[in-house]
């Protein structure tokens, strides 16, 4: 599985030398595993050069959406007249209908849920799109003949989950691609929607607890719909296995979470006014609905946007940080804010970065939580009852990332296993091992198909220098 450069655009110029490859090290062995809480086992090599690792999670679009006719991804197949060879059916039009380019800003996007996602893979057919947008559509997909539905509409009155944005559109995301480096099978943890996905990149697992004081009550739940299932801010914790922080504060590992400014976390709250990027919902920030974040009275640790920008540029940013959008600049289909805000957002949080000293010392991950009912190609492995989901946009940007496409298999448990490898000796939230015991059915870092992102870096090449781009193109 290489890491490919591609060989198109005036951008991808300076990639035109030979391709690069390496060869991944095979799946580790769970029992090499740390065997007790405090035991650990050497960083992987080079990965002491990163001291801070910094995840900023945005919302609801697919690979193919976004990057399906990037060169060289394994992306959007096309005829010699640009069409798209896929033909998904359309019950609505008595046909099917193709996938096609666009330029707007703003999507209805289709369902995201747990149903949604087993009738968008249909079998791995992955041609149920339409089909499930129809099953709970939004106004115009079913109203294909409005005339106030038109600018909802492919050219052929296609729903938009068959639209796809090229370098056009967005712009700095693309850019970032060309210089650093695009991640094509990155799937999102499970077959749901944000929470589950969020509960899955601080946990490596989405469940339901009957009793939030007993960790081995829990059981796995993709849908968290019902009463009780779903923390809000203010209220009891009630996710009660173990999430990442609990590790990171046991080794004294550095964290925060940063959300929109005027998110009240802990009310009664003094300044509940929503910043330039709105205020971030509990469903994107599910860490004070953990009963060891309470325990450990680390609420604390859940700070602003611009307390981010501040600390990044003073070179102060802890070991670990998640970057969460507020609701203005999260790019959710449906929201009524273009994605111009979202790329705005990420933009200045990575300029911040990167106009600060420790640039050489960092990572940065950029994802999406989760497909937001959007077309994409690709069927998602399965390796335990809770996923994995469909694919969902990557970029690693850091001056060791290996330059180009990377093919290797990811989800956001591998962004807990890098974390567990750089910060915490390989311990895994492993509960054999980890010293906190709960139900889960899987440790989701150890399983065989994920591929391990150390080998995504290459510590020995000239550090890739900063990009420091315009928000607003």
């Amino acid at each position: 599985m290489p890491v490919r450069r591609p060989l198109a655009l005036a951008a991808a110029l300076a990639f035109v030398a030979a391709a690069c490859s390496f060869t991944y090290d095979e799946p580790a062995d769970p029992s090499a595993s740390p065997s007790a809480p405090g035991a650990s086992a050497p960083i992987p090599a080079g990965l002491e050069q990163i001291d801070h690792l910094i995840f900023i999670v945005m919302e609801n679009r697919s690979f193919d959406h976004y990057f399906g006719t990037y060169p060289g991804a394994d992306g959007i197949e096309l005829r010699p007249d640009g069409t798209s060879k896929a033909c998904i059916p359309d019950p609505a039009l008595d046909g099917c209908s193709r996938l096609y380019e666009t330029a707007d800003q703003i999507q209805q996007g289709g369902p995201h849920d747990n149903p949604a996602a087993i009738t968008d893979i249909n079998g791995g057919e992955m041609d149920g799109f339409i089909e499930a947008a129809l099953r709970h559509p939004r106004r115009c997909v079913a109203d294909r003949f409005n005339p106030d539905c038109r600018k909802h509409l492919g050219p052929d009155l296609q729903p938009d989950v068959m639209s796809y944005h090229t370098a056009e559109s967005i712009p700095n995301y693309w850019a970032y691609a060309d210089a650093f480096q695009l991640q094509d099978r990155m799937f999102a943890p499970t077959d749901s929607w944000t929470l589950p996905a969020h509960l899955f990149l601080v946990s490596a697992w989405s469940a339901y607890c009957p009793d939030p004081s007993d960790p081995m009550s829990c059981r796995s739940d993709l849908d968290l719909r019902g009463e009780g299932e779903q923390h809000r801010y203010g209220r009891p914790p009630i996710y009660a296995w173990t999430d990442i922080t609990y590790l990171l504060e046991r080794d004294q590992v550095s964290w925060a979470y940063y959300v929109g400014r005027g998110t009240c976390v802990d009310p009664p709250c003094d300044d509940t006014t929503p910043g330039q990027y709105g205020s971030t919902p509990s469903g994107k920030n599910p860490l004070p609905g953990f009963t060891t974040v309470n325990e450990n009275e680390q609420l604390d640790r859940i700070l602003w946007h611009d307390e981010f920008q501040k600390s990044a540029r003073a070179g102060e940013l802890p070991s670990v940080s998640w970057v969460i959008p507020g609701n203005h600049a999260s790019e959710h289909p449906g929201a009524g804010t273009p994605i111009a805000a979202g790329q705005a957002f990420v933009t200045r949080m990575i300029n911040a970065v990167m106009e600060g000293p420790a640039w050489e010392r960092t990572a940065i991950f950029l994802t999406w939580d989760d497909w937001g009912g959007f077309y994409d190609h690709v069927e998602p492995p399965r390796v335990d009852e809770n996923g994995y989901g469909l694919r969902v946009p990557a970029l690693l940007i850091s001056p060791w990332a290996r330059p180009g496409i990377n093919d290797q298999t990811l989800t956001f448990d591998a962004y807990l296993k890098l974390i567990e490898d750089r910060f915490l000796g390989g311990q895994r939230l492993d509960p054999a091992t980890d010293g906190r015991p709960d139900a889960r059915p899987t440790v989701r870092e150890e399983v065989e198909i994920l591929d391990d992102l150390a080998e995504a870096f290459d510590f020995s090449q000239d550090p890739l220098p900063t990009l420091i781009l315009d928000p607003t193109p």
